[in-house]
C-alpha cells in the first residue's frame, strides 16, 4: 500500500467522523464542501477534517481508497458513507441520524430536525 493510503487508512481508523474536504471545517473551499462540513458542524458532531487541497497525494490516494471519484467524502467509524449528495440525502431522509446513533456518534437531534424542518 502506498504512503497516502496508508495515512488515509490510519485516519479514518483513528477518527469516528472523517470528511476529506476541500479546504477545512472552518474555511471550506468549495460549495459541496461547505454543505458537508455545515451539516456536520451544525449538528455538533466531532470530526477530523483532511484538507486534500494541502497534499496532492491525499487528494488522489483518497480517489483510490474509496473508489470514489469526487471530494468531500464522509467516512464514519472506518466506513466510506459517502460524498455531498448522499449526505444530503442521508441527513433530509434520518438516514445519517441513525448511523451516528448506531455507531455512538454524538450529535444534536434537535439540530438535525431543525434542517429536515427547514427543508421539508
Amino acid at each position: 500500500m502506498s504512503d497516502a493510503k496508508n495515512r488515509i487508512d490510519e485516519t479514518v481508523k483513528a477518527n469516528d467522523v472523517v470528511l476529506y474536504m476541500k479546504g477545512t471545517k472552518d474555511m471550506p473551499q468549495c460549495g459541496f464542501s461547505s454543505r458537508v462540513a455545515g451539516v456536520l458542524n451544525y449538528m455538533g458532531v466531532d470530526f477530523s477534517d483532511v484538507n486534500v487541497l494541502a497534499d496532492e497525494e491525499i487528494r488522489q490516494g483518497i480517489k483510490e481508497y474509496s473508489d470514489w471519484p469526487t471530494i468531500p467524502q464522509l467516512y464514519i467509524k472506518g466506513e466510506f458513507v459517502g460524498g455531498c449528495d448522499i449526505i444530503t440525502e442521508m441527513t433530509l431522509s434520518g438516514e445519517l441520524d441513525d448511523m451516528f446513533e448506531t455507531n455512538g456518534v454524538t450529535f444534536d437531534k434537535e439540530a438535525a430536525n431543525r434542517i429536515r424542518e427547514a427543508n421539508g
